[in-house]
């Protein structure tokens, strides 16, 4: 098998395009998910904490002695991505949770008993109505 027909075969099987599909939907999904955070959530919370923005806290550590530049840690930043990831943690969470409601199959109806056992049972009601 030459090396061009081969990955074409590993190219176009299932699981690889379903992959890329995913790949693709979630990178449009956590852009989605960063406004929904950058633009409806953090500004109600940084008012409820006094009017600040998560993105622009941060503190210095002193000055770079190379470059005479501040070191600034910008911790809000990551507050930022941190929020980002738990929220899009939790929508596939109730995702996947639904989904695999879907494929579970409706409970099946109870088997019948084995022709003896129902037999059994019927010769048993009878001498019970019997011996009344």
């Amino acid at each position: 098998m030459s090396f061009v027909s081969e990955f074409k075969e590993f190219a176009m099987k299932g699981n690889v395009v379903d992959m890329a599909v995913g790949v693709i939907i979630g990178a449009a999904f956590g852009k989605i998910v960063s406004s929904l955070v950058g633009d409806l959530v953090m500004p109600p919370l940084g008012m409820a904490i006094g009017g600040a923005n998560f993105s622009d806290l941060a503190f210095t550590l002193g000055t770079n002695p190379a470059s005479g530049e501040p070191v600034v840690v910008k911790y809000g930043a990551f507050l930022q991505s941190l929020f980002d990831f738990l929220i899009i943690a939790f929508v596939l969470f109730l995702a996947i949770r639904g989904i695999n409601k879907l494929k579970q199959p409706a409970p099946a109806a109870p088997a019948a008993p084995p022709r003896e056992e129902a037999l059994l049972t019927e010769i048993r009601d009878l001498l019970a109505k019997q011996y009344r």
